[in-house]
């Protein structure tokens, strides 16, 4: 699977994991799929709603944040193809808490803020049976 993202929209998701630091900053990915390829058109920024003491390695997107998505999403015409996060002072990989709350065929776009700037992305699906994520290639498009 690729991730193809704006220079753009991937700038904003790294300016949002470096404001929300050393807090974990959320939102989901809007756009397109087809086939091997999804294509992220929009981002909704999110609250994160985990209790304030937890925030700093964990985040929370409600139901009703989920909710929000789909409408938005809907109303561009686009699809929710996956979730945003950012991991303060850590790796850009998944932990075991990011693959309890997965859900398969979403991409999950982590991105590393390292004392308030950010470090990097990488994309993520969640292998079908659970156990497990492989990364997915984000093919970076400039916009011109």
């Amino acid at each position: 699977m690729t991730l193809e993202i704006n220079s753009t929209l991937l700038n904003e998701i790294h300016q949002h994991g470096q404001a929300a630091y050393p807090e974990e900053a959320a939102g989901m990915l809007l756009g397109k799929a087809e086939g091997e390829r999804k294509q992220v058109l929009q981002r909704l920024e999110l609250h994160n709603a985990r209790e304030d003491s937890a925030r700093h390695n964990r985040y929370l997107l409600t139901a009703e944040d989920y909710l929000r998505a789909e409408q938005e999403a809907a109303r561009q015409g686009l699809d929710v193809i996956g979730v945003y996060h950012s991991h303060p002072d850590h790796p850009n990989r998944p932990s075991d808490f990011d693959r309890e709350w997965a859900m398969p065929w979403f991409s999950y776009l982590i991105t590393s803020v390292h004392k308030g700037q950010a470090q990097g992305s990488r994309a993520w699906l969640l292998a079908e049976d659970r156990t497990s994520f492989h990364e997915e290639t984000i093919i970076l498009i400039h916009k011109k």
